[in-house]
């Protein structure tokens, strides 16, 4: 039998308790034991960001990062980024530019712009560049991407609260 420990994985605003072996990735357990199948599993070696989530608001590549090493911290996958059955001003940016063609990416963008947008709510252009420069999109060609992300940055204040909400 293979070692496990138990786990309270705090994800998406909701505990989970769930027992795991020390060597398995947040990717893995999110995707395969939570179905959280938003985030991508693609190079498996943090280069492509298909597999970007939140960690205590910062992003990370779930691919190499340890589910154990997450304890103690709040998760964000693309799912907890609606609330109460409404987009986030970023996700609808992204479906108003018509910024996804295959949708594989889309979830690591979505959440490297989150991040990005959290530190930085007002960012230049260059800014965006270099925010979601870890993540690949092999179809879009990132033009449609960046609007989005600026467009959303345009309906977000400093305290991350949308036009919409107010």
């Amino acid at each position: 039998m293979r070692e496990t420990v138990e786990l309270s994985l705090v994800v998406n605003g909701r505990a989970h308790p769930i027992r795991v072996e020390p060597r398995e990735t947040l990717a893995d357990v999110l995707r395969e034991r939570l179905g959280l199948t938003g985030l991508k599993i693609s190079c498996d070696v943090q280069v492509c960001g298909a597999c970007t989530v939140l960690v205590d608001g910062l992003a990370i590549s779930a691919c190499t990062y340890l589910a154990a090493d997450a304890e103690g911290h709040e998760v964000t996958t693309v799912e907890g980024l609606a609330r109460a059955g409404q987009l986030s001003p970023l996700q609808q940016s992204f479906i108003d530019a018509a910024a996804f063609q295959c949708g594989f990416c889309t979830p690591g963008m979505r959440m490297a712009a989150t991040a990005l947008l959290a530190e930085n709510p007002a960012p230049t252009r260059a800014q965006v560049v270099a925010g979601i420069e870890g993540n690949i999109c092999r179809c879009t060609g990132y033009v449609p991407i960046i609007d989005a992300i600026l467009e959303a940055a345009g309906a977000v204040d400093a305290a991350g609260v949308s036009e919409g909400a107010r």
